[in-house]
């Protein structure tokens, strides 16, 4: 799919069909992930990656039972890891940039799904004490989003979107 096409079909889906994700398509995903940008190219975040129903299961409850992140043959889990980015950042690397990290790293993933056919939905309401549970993540690595992955059980809402002009504001030229 060119890239241009994959932003047009890119659609929050919260619907999963039973069917198993292929390695192949996983490792596309996880390789994306892989190539997204980061503040100094330090990686400054981790992945977690639940392909169980008991795994899903207890993400689905740190959600707030938002009950279609269980049905959903993936879930990867985006997490920020401060103590990559604090050395060569400080304290703005650690509360900012390994954020960022994480959540350009699961905007990578999201694309590379949608050009392969797969749905997802971005999940940022969560009690991340319980995905770090859930994951088994050490301190210092804060859950930042989470991102269902399967094949699509719905068709996508078409939405509608801000009008460039009420979005964009230009600067004036000095």
């Amino acid at each position: 799919m060119e890239f241009f096409e994959v932003l047009e079909a890119r659609h929050s889906i919260r619907a999963f069909q039973p069917r198993p994700v292929e390695e192949e398509k996983l490792q596309i995903i996880l390789n994306a992930v892989n190539r997204a940008p980061s503040a100094g190219n330090l990686q400054s975040y981790e992945v977690y990656l639940s392909r169980g129903s008991a795994g899903a299961a207890a993400l689905a409850r740190a959600t707030f039972n938002q009950t279609f992140v269980a049905q959903a043959p993936l879930v990867l889990v985006f997490c920020s890891h401060a103590a990559r980015s604090v050395a060569q950042y400080g304290e703005r690397g650690a509360g900012l940039y390994a954020l960022q990290d994480a959540t350009i790293a699961c905007t990578f993933a999201m694309l590379a799904a949608a050009a392969q056919e797969l749905a997802s939905v971005w999940i940022g309401a969560f009690d991340p004490e319980a995905v770090r549970s859930a994951i088994g993540a050490p301190a210092g690595v804060e859950p930042a989003a989470m991102l269902p992955i399967g094949y699509p059980a719905q068709q996508p809402e078409l939405t509608t979107r801000r009008p460039l002009n009420g979005l964009v504001h230009e600067l004036p030229a000095l």
